[in-house]
């Protein structure tokens, strides 16, 4: 037995597989599989749901079915959203997967389906304020989140799948989705200063919007653009056939069929809540039934330090040194405010865990690993200034960091920051080979303008040119002009 936890979705559009690797506070995700089954389509003509999207769709569950028998979770849970609660053969569906496959679907309400996607939301930002906003294959789901929790939910029936069955014209398509957008705000006015999206259809369209601004860093999840920006991107793709889509987007034409649609709700939903900034999320449902699962001491944990110290304990030579790095660099970077504490905590708990790489390599590769981490709980320029860090980490030459596309989502305060930040645990770590006892007799801090490094008891036998080199290099991306090694006879008392 494991502690893995599966979760089954069964969505308008597509039925879905996901096992974490248990209920951490990030998510880790130890398998994933997905079947665009298109449940939903004709829903609108027919009542019904889609012949062929039933079969794809049984067809997936016997397979999901056959996996967790292998996989063996301790935890299932399942779920079926729009199209199954909305279709008249929905109970006999659920009937026949039952019968078939031993699973059972148990079918959410419209509000259920909107506050679960709002957990999923809370799971990566565990502080969000605003309005949270799921769309669906056959319907659109929105909550609001004030302090940490799912204030209210409602959900209207404006999936593309359905809209894409509508017969009247452009316009009174228009006014059917402002009907039901109008609805939603007076039933959710807000404030709504920040719009979270969520649905594999708003991720299209962060995909589009990167590619159209040639956006450097390719991480959907945390990515955030203004209104205005969003807006303008939305009603182009309003316009576009899907054979234009498919040549900027690598995205499914199953799922590029349906954006021309989702970009039109999106465009009445953003003139209706008028959101200072709107942030894509990749996490929804699925990640808010897992916040289910845990506990509230597992909820009030930091998904940013919790992910990094996950990777720790799987990939560095001596887990635990993470913690120790960080209060050694305590009386040197002590004084920075709460968010940079964060981070700098967050690149100690990450500064060894690409060592397997080749020494070539290293440095690069941590970079590109932060980058694309699965991480919650840490926007692109925090993503950026980890990487920054622990590419320094590694490699004193700043050139590469320089000349990465992506930097410039950094300010260049920032830049020397985590580059002083990298080489400071880059002395850290080579002072006993990353081993958390090895700094217990050595301090740095800047005392007047000048950076010492003191070296107490047994701890003088780790003097040597490299430890003189780092220092120095600690110095130069500090800005200072000074540096001292100051050898003490003494051992600390501890």
């Amino acid at each position: 037995m494991n502690d893995r936890v599966a979760v089954i979705d069964v969505g308008s559009n597509s039925v879905r597989l996901v096992v974490f690797d248990g209920a951490a506070r990030s998510p880790a995700y130890f398998y994933n599989e997905k079947v665009l089954a298109g449940l939903g389509a004709g829903l609108g003509e027919t009542g019904y749901l889609s012949p062929e999207g039933r079969r794809r769709a049984l067809a997936a569950l016997h397979r999901f079915a056959a996996l967790l028998e292998r996989i063996k979770p301790a935890q299932l849970m399942t779920v079926a959203t729009a199209a199954v609660r909305d279709a008249r053969d929905g109970a006999e569906f659920c009937a026949q997967v039952l019968r078939e496959t031993g699973l059972v679907l148990n079918i959410a309400s419209g509000p259920e389906e909107g506050r679960l996607s709002a957990q999923g939301v809370l799971l990566g930002w565990p502080d969000a304020e605003g309005m949270v906003c799921d769309i669906g294959g056959a319907s659109l789901e929105m909550a609001q989140l004030s302090g940490g929790d799912v204030s209210i939910a409602e959900t209207a029936p404006i999936g593309p799948l359905p809209l894409m069955d509508f017969k009247g014209s452009e316009a009174a398509l228009r006014k059917k989705i402002k009907r039901e957008i109008d609805r939603l705000h007076s039933r959710i006015p807000g404030p709504a200063e920040r719009l979270f999206l969520v649905g594999g259809s708003w991720r299209a369209v962060a995909r589009i919007d990167m590619a159209r601004r040639k956006y450097p860093l390719h991480v959907l999840h945390e990515y955030e653009r203004s209104t205005e920006d969003l807006l303008r991107t939305a009603k182009w793709i309003a316009r576009q056939p899907v054979e234009k889509l498919s040549q900027i987007t690598d995205t499914s034409l199953d799922r590029l069929r349906l954006l021309p649609m989702a970009a039109r709700v999106l465009i009445e939903l953003l003139k209706t809540y008028r959101p200072k900034t709107v942030a894509f999320s990749s996490y929804g449902i699925r990640e808010g039934m897992l916040y289910e699962a845990m506990t509230p001491e597992i909820r009030a944990l930091d998904p940013l330090i919790e992910a990094c110290r996950y990777t720790e304990s799987q990939n560095a030579r001596f887990p635990g040194f993470g913690d120790a790095l960080f209060e050694w660099l305590q009386p040197l970077f002590g004084h920075l405010p709460a968010p940079d504490q964060r981070l700098i905590l967050a690149a100690c708990l990450l500064h060894d865990t690409t060592w397997r790489a080749h020494p070539d390599y290293r440095a690069d590769m941590s970079f590109e690993t932060v980058t694309r981490a699965n991480m919650g709980g840490v926007d692109h320029s925090g993503r950026l200034f980890l990487a920054v860090a622990n590419r320094s980490r590694y490699k004193n030459d700043g050139a590469v960091i320089d000349d990465h596309p992506a930097i410039k989502l950094l300010a260049t305060d920032r830049v020397k920051l985590a580059t002083s930040i990298g080489r400071a645990m880059r002395l850290g770590a080579m002072l006993g080979a990353a081993h958390p006892v090895t700094l217990q007799n050595t301090d740095l801090r800047l005392v007047d303008e000048q950076l010492q490094l003191t070296l107490s008891g047994p701890a003088n036998e780790l003097m040597g040119e490299v430890v003189h080199r780092r220092l120095n290099s600690l110095n130069s991306a500090m800005g200072l002009t000074q540096s001292a090694i100051i050898l003490s006879e003494n051992a600390k008392q501890h």
